[in-house]
């Protein structure tokens, strides 16, 4: 029969959730002034000062000018392409290169995972990177923003550790049956290991949506800019020209506020839709990367 609780016991589970409670509630009130900015007036919220708890006289006018800008169109077009291609490469690099290092009777195993951790520690820098993907004829194209990153080190150490959890039998069965290193990669080892997998896909699809920086150094064709440098271009530069072509100077001046919110928005939303579908595999599948056995 397990005893009550101590009194102190109980003190500590509800100051923890207190804790837990103003945690949760800084974290998500930043994000729910973005959405009640964006819905506001623009001539309210400007006046407003202090907390924003609902939607100052709802307007969706900020929305309607950001739809109406093809630089949004064409952002999304150029993140769905890196994000879609530049993940395949990425899980299919990443396990290939993960399956390698897993076997403990390849010859090399020691010496390259020495030398893929060392790169977690040591790069090139930015100077080097830059002439290698100009010299590889990458430049100004959105296979810039795929090829370099193939590889994250540290999601290849944690897929290496779920790999070397699979018993060793099941691929020798595998192998005894004329299954090839490839076969047993894609039909036992990476079906096996789901949940990593899943969990590799989100980090790698998410690095992907929210990456700007490699965009504003490999890209200067406008049209081939990402999402993230376009909401980058409003938010840092105040740029919103673009999106109130017909507005007088004093409807651009109003509606500019809440542009910007109404961008990020736009820009945020489609990852936090994705998310929910992956969360459960999330804790499962880096418990399974991390800990061996």
């Amino acid at each position: 029969m397990v005893g009550k609780k101590k009194f102190s016991h109980k003190i500590f589970d509800y100051c923890n959730g207190i804790l837990l409670v103003i945690l949760m509630m800084s974290t998500l009130y930043p994000f729910l002034y973005v959405i009640f900015a964006s819905l506001s007036d623009s001539d309210l919220l400007m006046a407003h000062k202090g907390m924003l708890l609902k939607p100052i006289g709802f307007s969706v006018e900020a929305y309607k000018a950001v739809l109406a800008n093809p630089q949004i169109y064409s952002g999304y077009r150029n993140t769905i392409f890196v994000v879609i291609f530049g993940t395949i490469v990425n899980i299919v690099m990443t396990s290939m290169g993960a399956y390698v290092l897993s076997k403990k009777t390849f010859y090399f195993r020691s010496a390259l995972n020495t030398m893929v951790v060392i790169t977690m520690f040591f790069s090139g820098g930015l100077i080097p990177n830059f002439l290698l993907v100009k010299g590889m004829g990458l430049y100004n194209s959105l296979w810039a923003l795929i090829i370099p990153g193939a590889i994250s080190t540290w999601n290849l150490m944690i897929m290496r550790t779920s790999f070397e959890v699979i018993p060793e039998s099941l691929i020798e069965s595998a192998k005894i049956d004329g299954a090839s290193e490839f076969t047993v990669l894609f039909k036992i080892v990476i079906p096996l290991s789901m949940a990593t997998i899943a969990v590799m896909t989100l980090w790698y699809g998410v690095g992907h949506w929210n990456a700007w920086f490699s965009a504003m150094i490999y890209l200067r064709k406008r049209e081939l800019y990402p999402l993230q440098l376009i909401l980058r271009e409003i938010l840092i530069s105040n740029n919103t020209d673009s999106m109130l072509m017909g507005e007088s100077a004093g409807e651009k001046a109003s509606i500019s506020a809440t542009i910007i919110y109404a961008t990020i928005m736009v820009a945020t939303l489609p990852i936090l839709l994705v998310y929910p579908f992956l969360q459960k595999y999330f804790v499962k599948g880096v418990m399974v990367g991390a800990v061996k056995g």
